[in-house]
């Protein structure tokens, strides 16, 4: 077996993955191998994120529309702004746009999307030669890609920025999902990729009872952008909204249901009166229920009237999982391992926009989630999974300089005597893996786990308690793709 040498240096905390007993898994942000070359690589970092904001924030505009307001994105030098309809479905046809050199200027809103496109170009009257941001080709977007916003959280803070990664794409009903911060006034503003190009246009789901962020948001994916921006440059686009307005509720007094777990199935309905997802304007629900550490539960939801969609967020706002059918037919079915104590929130959602109809949903949970040290000999037993992380191996992650190849850091907490066994599986590309102690040494590393596979694996004793950490590598400079990590 070749071996790499990689002394590796910290890097700051991106996210956080699905963790289970005892062990706690930290999804990082790349870092440099070495020391200096880690401030090479946070200050690429840097540069990027300042170069994005500099090449598109003279573009992003404020809405207000008097009884709301949102974000924009200038599209063409004779004053194009593209934005949701939602954001000014309500008002007069003449809003006010704030540049981001703070001028108040007049604009026409000149066209809608069509049905439950959510939507709407405005032109800024008496301006030429204005800064725009570029769309990006439809099909360049992928998982696992730095994702920026840019906007007007709430009204008050113009030209906020905020950094995340794209977590998912939902291709179906044509939604990006991202972590980067997306707030109430954000709606309408653009997501951005490395290149400063427009991927997106953002709409924030749930929001909290306070109206902040937790760290999942959508955006309107371009393959439902351009065709409407054909529309309107051949005059085909609606002049009047056909984005429902009736089924809107106010989030920041929304209070969700609380659901046992355990307990008789609850039913629902989505409809008016229902919250909406801007993205895509379906209706969704919002329950919370307590979970401890440990616990199994088994989330189903299903109806005779809609096709069921869940998603399920930790007590931090992490994405834990998301469903479509997998209970079977049109059922939802969200199965998981929760990775601390607190409470856990649930999206009651549909597949498609305006569904209306009734649901049954239910959470069965098992394991006590108390004693982690019986959960963690009880899970070495059976051979369960401990932590599994999936994401993609390429833009946004660092290069080993020795050989030019890519690699992206986890974290774990464990604990001095422990065994664990690491796997690092990819169907794109050939994979490495290292296993580093708490103060940076090699302990193991792994290029092929046998003779026919490209797949990787680690066993091994930790010599003592503290952060150790997992650096998922290519065996080359030609390796990308999708990879799952796994820890047991």
């Amino acid at each position: 077996m070749n071996t790499k040498l990689l002394p590796l240096a910290t890097s700051g905390i991106l996210a956080i993955a699905t963790v289970i007993g005892s062990i706690t898994i930290t999804a990082l942000a790349p870092a440099g191998l070495l020391p200096s070359s880690r401030a090479v690589a946070q200050d690429v970092d840097e540069q990027t994120n300042i170069r994005v904001y500099e090449v598109a924030s003279p573009a992003v505009v404020s809405i207000d529309a008097g009884s709301s307001n949102g974000s924009g994105s200038i599209i063409s030098p004779e004053g194009l702004v593209l934005t949701n309809a939602h954001v000014v479905a309500g008002s007069p046809r003449n809003v006010s746009v704030i540049l981001a050199d703070g001028r108040r200027v007049q604009a026409e809103v000149i066209a809608f999307g069509e049905k439950d496109l959510d939507l709407a170009v405005l032109k800024i009257r008496g301006e030429n030669n204005l800064p725009t941001i570029p769309l990006a080709s439809v099909d360049s977007v992928r998982v696992g890609q730095r994702a920026y916003a840019i906007g007007n959280p709430f009204g008050r803070f113009q030209g906020t920025f905020t950094v995340g990664i794209v977590s998912r794409i939902d291709r179906q009903r044509g939604l990006i999902q991202t972590d980067a911060a997306i707030n109430p006034g954000n709606s309408g503003g653009p997501l951005l990729n490395s290149q400063g190009e427009l991927i997106g246009v953002n709409t924030a789901i749930f929001t909290g009872r306070q109206g902040g962020n937790i760290g999942i948001g959508f955006a309107m994916s371009l393959d439902r952008v351009q065709p409407f921006l054909t529309a309107v440059r051949e005059g085909r686009a609606p002049r009047v909204s056909q984005v429902q307005q009736q089924a809107t509720a106010s989030t920041n007094n929304y209070k969700p249901q609380q659901i046992a777990l355990n307990g008789a199935p609850v039913s629902g309905r989505l409809g008016p009166g229902s919250l909406v997802l801007r993205a895509d304007n379906s209706f969704f629900n919002i329950y919370t229920f307590q979970g401890k550490a440990g616990q199994r539960i088994s989330i189903e939801m299903d109806s005779q009237e809609i096709d069921p969609f869940l998603i399920l967020l930790s007590p931090n706002g992490r994405d834990l999982g998301q469903d479509d059918d997998g209970g079977g037919g049109n059922s939802a079915k969200i199965e998981a391992t929760l990775p601390g104590n607190g409470t856990y929130t649930l999206i009651a959602n549909s597949s498609q926009p305006g569904e209306s109809g009734s649901y049954n949903l239910r959470i069965i949970a098992s394991g006590a989630g108390g004693d982690t040290r019986g959960n963690a000999r009880n899970q070495g037993q059976q051979g369960n999974v401990i932590a599994r992380l999936e994401s993609v191996l390429g833009p946004g992650a660092s290069v080993l300089p020795s050989d030019g190849s890519l690699f992206r850091q986890t974290t774990f907490t464990g604990r001095g005597g422990q065994s664990v066994t690491i796997s690092l599986e990819s169907p794109e590309f050939d994979t490495y893996l290292v296993l580093l102690s708490p103060e940076g040494k090699v302990l193991a590393q792994n290029d092929n786990a046998g003779a026919d596979t490209t797949n990787s694996a680690i066993t091994a004793t930790l010599p003592r308690s503290g952060v150790y950490r997992v650096v998922v590598n290519a065996r080359d400079r030609q390796g990308r793709g999708r990879y799952t990590l796994t820890i047991r």
